[in-house]
Formats: structure tokens, C-alpha cells, sequence
């Protein structure tokens, strides 16, 4: 059986490095970025006092949409 010192020992230092401890810190800072920007996001939509312009900042589409009717003349 070896303990994980003699592992350890045996693991390069440049692997530690940039195989486990980078890619963890990394994905940390993007769950922190992320959760930030959602609380962000629900802090904007809770100040609205308009529903209507609740919804318009959820929408992905221009706010304003001009219809355009085809009309025939007869």
C-alpha cells in the first residue's frame, strides 16, 4: 500500500500545476462570474415597477415590432 505522500513525491510539480490546480481555479472563478451576473440580473428586474418592462428585458426580440399587414385592394 502507499500513502499519498509517496504519490505526491512521485507526481511531477509542473502536473499539479497546471493539471488540477489551474482548471479548478479556473472553473471556480467562472461559477463565482456567473452567479454574480445572474444575482445582477435579478436585482435589475426586481427594481422595474412596470411588468411590461419586465418582460421586454427577458425578451430576446426588439422592443417594439411593427407589423407589417399585407393588404389587398379591392
Amino acid at each position: 500500500m502507499s500513502s499519498p505522500a509517496a504519490f505526491l513525491d512521485r507526481v511531477p510539480g509542473w502536473f499539479l500545476w497546471t493539471g488540477i490546480f489551474l482548471p479548478v481555479s479556473a472553473l471556480l472563478l467562472l461559477v463565482i462570474a456567473h452567479l454574480s451576473w445572474r444575482i445582477r440580473q435579478k436585482e435589475e428586474l426586481a427594481m422595474t415597477t412596470d411588468p411590461r418592462d419586465t418582460a421586454s428585458q427577458l425578451s430576446y426580440r426588439p422592443r417594439h415590432r411593427r407589423r407589417t399587414e399585407t393588404r389587398s385592394r379591392t
